[in-house]
């Protein structure tokens, strides 16, 4: 049955084969290579999702000989057997992966061109532990999707919502500096209050539309999660302008409340208007059967984009998880003395002009071999073990987190809508708001670990003010 489905496991695969086969010498490997692990991860995402379709049950019931039936409350679920095979193999071809290159700080190792190169290889391995996964015994993936998937799911979204709450402190940091040192400080200071004020009043607006159109009288749940949502909101705005805080902290600020504000409301928004479709008093979004069609198919695409997209992200920001700088920081003079020697040269101020992302995975042109200059820009193991939990997470989003159920009569299972996933993110929200929280504390409670801060007081004074 496996060596039968690899037909189409091949057409699928060949795309990835045709785009990293020929890629322009002059592109940037360190981007060409993470771009390619996102497209086989697009690729995976989307055929696990297909193996919950009616059309690949039936498949695989002619094909299994009932070899991969689980018992479910409402039938057999081949489809969910299938989805935890195809993204295990995906977590273990990132493992294997990982394991490869474990310890490579210099892209002139031997082992660093696993990670950058031997496309032909690594798709023959990632299609080979495709078909070897239906040949495991169904225990196996039932003990993995019940735990080991679970755990990995759970640590994605922790590292998406620490790099998020991350990213809302670097942003203001950043702004306050440009403002401070920029020739262009009208313009940084316009960027941060508008920016600030935007989040607010889209905040603003989408709670309006859930109090409008997701509580209604008998939606007493949806009324509780959206009060709960005003009220932490409420909180975030009072501490990050909170006196004592501030002092701890000169860095805290509306701009970067604003941020957090903005992503928990949405991820609240999203929670409740992914109802299940049964629910139609309190979701509102329940349409025809027929116009649900196409949005299951373009939800579920735009799902797997956007997480094979904070995965790409995530995976190079190892110096905000790993407590090891050193390693690649200080390993890094190439870089930055040919940028400090071309500034110098054309005055052209490249390296203030480098993006956050420039910064921190390398810069997108370079004259070097493998245009990392010889150091690695990231931390090549933990980017494949963070594909690999990406991949959990996408079993567990498939498969209603271990809650099984079935399709009904849609051709095509909707990716997101069950009571699981709407509390999986309603979780997510309060759990960003306490990391937020947090922050905003730390420096109080340890204050000898934030002492730099006060270095930056001087500069981050307008961020304070705003």
């Amino acid at each position: 049955m496996g060596f039968g489905n690899a037909s189409w496991i091949t057409v699928c695969v060949s795309a990835v084969t045709c785009t990293l086969g020929f890629v322009p010498c002059n592109y940037n490997h360190s981007i060409i290579t993470r771009i390619g692990y996102t497209i086989i991860f697009f690729i995976n995402s989307t055929l696990a999702w297909l193996m919950m379709s009616h059309w690949a049950l039936k498949k695989l019931d002619k094909d299994a000989y009932h070899y991969l039936k689980m018992n479910c409350p409402k039938g057999d679920c081949y489809g969910v057997l299938a989805v935890h095979r195809i993204c295990f193999s995906l977590s273990l071809f990132h493992f294997i992966l990982g394991r490869l290159v474990q310890g490579v700080k210099d892209n002139r190792n031997k082992w660093a061109a696993i990670h950058y190169g031997w496309w032909g290889a690594k798709i023959l391995l990632w299609m080979f532990l495709l078909v070897f996964s239906f040949f495991l015994p169904n225990e196996l993936f039932i003990l993995w999707g019940s735990l080991v998937s679970v755990i990995g799911a759970v640590c994605f979204i922790l590292f998406g919502l620490i790099l998020l709450v991350n990213f809302a402190h670097t942003w203001s940091e950043t702004c306050a500096e440009k403002i401070e040192s920029s020739s262009e400080s009208k313009k940084w200071k316009f960027l941060l209050i508008c920016s600030t004020l935007v989040m607010f009043v889209c905040a603003f607006i989408l709670t309006g539309i859930m109090i409008k159109y997701f509580a209604g009288p008998d939606c007493q749940s949806n009324q509780f999660i959206i009060i709960c949502n005003i009220i932490l909101c409420f909180i975030a705005i009072l501490l990050s302008i909170h006196p004592a805080i501030k002092k701890a902290n000169p860095n805290s600020g509306l701009s970067q409340a604003s941020m957090v504000i903005l992503y928990c409301t949405f991820l609240i928004m999203s929670a409740i208007a992914n109802e299940p479709f049964e629910n139609h008093m309190c979701n509102p979004l329940a349409s025809s059967h027929r116009a649900r069609k196409v949005t299951i198919a373009i939800g579920a695409m735009f799902t797997f984009f956007t997480i094979a997209y904070s995965t790409f992200r995530t995976a190079c920001q190892w110096n905000e998880f790993l407590h090891e700088p050193s390693h690649f920081n200080d390993d890094f003079p190439v870089q930055d003395n040919f940028v400090v020697q071309q500034n110098e040269k054309n005055n052209t101020g490249s390296y203030e002009k480098m993006s956050m992302n420039e910064k921190c995975c390398g810069p997108a042109i370079s004259t070097h071999d493998h245009n990392e200059n010889f150091k690695v820009a990231y931390n090549y193991e933990f980017f494949h073990f963070v594909f690999a939990i990406a991949a959990m997470y996408i079993s567990m989003l498939l498969t209603y987190w271990n809650t099984i159920t079935m399709t009904g009569k849609e051709k095509l299972v909707t990716v997101g809508h069950s009571d699981a996933i709407l509390w999986v993110k309603v979780i997510s929200s309060w759990l960003c708001f306490l990391i937020y929280f947090w922050t905003l504390f730390a420096p109080i409670l340890m204050p000898h670990r934030f002492s730099k801060h006060d270095i930056k007081s001087e500069k981050c004074d307008l961020a304070n003010k705003i």
